[in-house]
């Protein structure tokens, strides 16, 4: 009979450890924004729903979808960010480029935007730069190493 028990101990005898710890870093490698992720993906859910949430639908109809297609494009590439890291952190100045838009959006895409729109609107955008610069600034310097 063959003997099937697990040994606990040290791995480093294993004839795969030396691959097994190259491709952990070469996947963990990218992952130095992981905690960006998630208020990114926020912050599109809730662009996209902000419309609602501010009631502003009705009188700001274009802005009200342009909001939700930007709120979704902004959560996509978060989830793309989340899944292939490595693939995407390449886009993320594209996430500064659209937090950019978001601040001149009410007056390029509204019509005559009140107040309230505006300002959610540059809070929005500012927080896109912001987040989108930390992603694309901590991925370069990923990439130096």
């Amino acid at each position: 009979m063959a003997n099937v028990s697990h040994h606990t101990g040290d791995i480093t005898g294993h004839p795969d450890a030396s691959e097994m710890r190259a491709r952990y870093d070469r996947v963990m490698g990218g992952r130095d924004v992981a905690l960006v992720d998630g208020p990114v993906f926020l912050l599109g859910l809730y662009c996209a729903v902000s419309p609602w949430i501010l009631h502003y639908t009705s009188s700001q109809p274009a802005l009200a979808t342009h909001n939700l297609i930007m709120g979704i494009a902004i959560a996509v590439l978060a989830l793309g960010f989340t899944v292939t890291p490595e693939r995407m952190y390449g886009l993320s100045w594209a996430i500064c480029a659209m937090g950019a838009w978001m601040i001149i959006s009410p007056w390029i895409v509204g019509t005559s935007p009140d107040t309230g729109v505006v300002v959610n609107s540059i809070i929005v955008g500012a927080i896109a730069v912001a987040l989108g610069a930390v992603c694309a600034l901590t991925a370069t310097r990923g990439t130096r190493r």
